[in-house]
């Protein structure tokens, strides 16, 4: 057993080049090697850029209100309780509401040392849900 005590490591900041608006990462963790996860909070209107998972990605919405996309599908509101699960290779964001923080814990599997593929970042009328959904 191995307890990681709570405040023992430093917050930090999430990426600029992956994340639009203040987000904070704390308590990253790695399992046996093949899994990775972290507790995220996104500041209102703040969310990651788009990106895919080799092995998928699930996240369970802890507090707040967020907003969740996959390519091609509609701008989903996430809250507290949801679990949202990204497929292998899906295409997709996620992030606070505009008027609401949002925390989600995020938990991913490793294919071949990767665990995410970053891609563009959301523009704010896809974050707004303002443009028609792409296929």
């Amino acid at each position: 057993m191995n307890i990681t005590r709570s405040g023992t490591e430093s917050s930090r900041s999430g990426p600029e080049a992956y994340f639009t608006g203040t987000v904070r990462i704390d308590a990253p963790f790695t399992g046996s090697g093949a899994l990775s996860g972290a507790t995220v909070t996104f500041e209102p209107g703040a969310r990651t850029a788009w990106h895919t998972h080799p092995l998928g990605q699930t996240i369970l919405v802890l507090s707040g209100v967020g907003r969740a996309q996959r390519e091609g599908g509609p701008v989903e509101e996430i809250r507290p309780g949801d679990i949202v699960w990204f497929a292998p290779g899906e295409k997709h964001w996620h992030g606070a509401a505009a008027h609401c923080a949002m925390s989600h814990l995020a938990i991913a599997e490793m294919k071949d040392g990767k665990v995410v593929d970053w891609l563009e970042k959301v523009a704010d009328a896809d974050y707004l849900g303002e443009t028609a959904p792409r296929s």
